[in-house]
């Protein structure tokens, strides 16, 4: 799934707390985005391993939950649902494609890192790889209603998402045969921290 999926998201989890709780929505909202895009800061770093955590994140998530709906102070929201968050990114990856250039290939066995486990867990498919048709239907499907609830900067963050979503799904094809030319090219330096499906057509 792509980076405006998750973090559309993680917006949609806070959202009705703009209903519920409004004096805490805006604390709970800036914490559901950045744990919905944490995940992925990963990226060049042995992505879907490294930052993804589809069970401790749960695990870590319980308590912050349980102590914000005892004591909800801004500050324990954001951090509930920063959790929540960052659990909802890593396990939704095991519901796309694989970690590959190419996932609508279906070559790839791993999705996402099961640290628990110690083993990766296999895709299963369900949105064919990030920026699929799907995954840009389903980031429309939940940023139109974020757009006519949220207001303010996150309306326009809203909007953000789903544009650069749907420029990305137009994409995602031509950019898997750009990749290897433009990161095959990179001095020395660099090349180490590119991963190497980018590397290779």
């Amino acid at each position: 799934m792509m980076l405006p999926t998750h973090a559309l998201l993680g917006l949609a989890i806070a959202a009705p707390l703009v209903v519920f709780a409004p004096e805490l929505a805006p604390a709970a909202l800036v914490g559901g985005f950045l744990g919905s895009v944490l995940p992925d800061l990963d990226l060049y770093a042995g992505h879907r391993r490294t930052l993804h955590y589809p069970t401790l994140y749960v695990v870590a998530a319980v308590p912050v939950v349980i102590a914000a709906l005892l004591v909800a102070t801004p500050w324990l929201v954001a951090a509930a649902f920063l959790f929540a968050g960052a659990a909802l990114h890593s396990r939704m990856d095991r519901y796309g494609g694989g970690l590959e250039l190419r996932p609508w290939e279906g070559t790839s066995d791993r999705a996402v890192y099961d640290h628990v486990r110690d083993r990766w867990r296999a895709p299963k498919r369900w949105i064919r790889y990030d920026g699929a048709p799907e995954d840009v239907v389903l980031s429309l499907a939940v940023g139109a209603p974020l757009w006519i609830v949220l207001e303010g900067p996150f309306r326009w963050l809203v909007g953000l998402g789903v544009l650069v979503g749907g420029v990305y799904g137009l994409l995602r094809r031509q950019l898997a045969t750009i990749a290897p030319v433009v990161f095959g090219s990179v001095p020395e330096p660099v090349a180490e921290y590119v991963p190497s499906r980018y590397k290779h057509d």
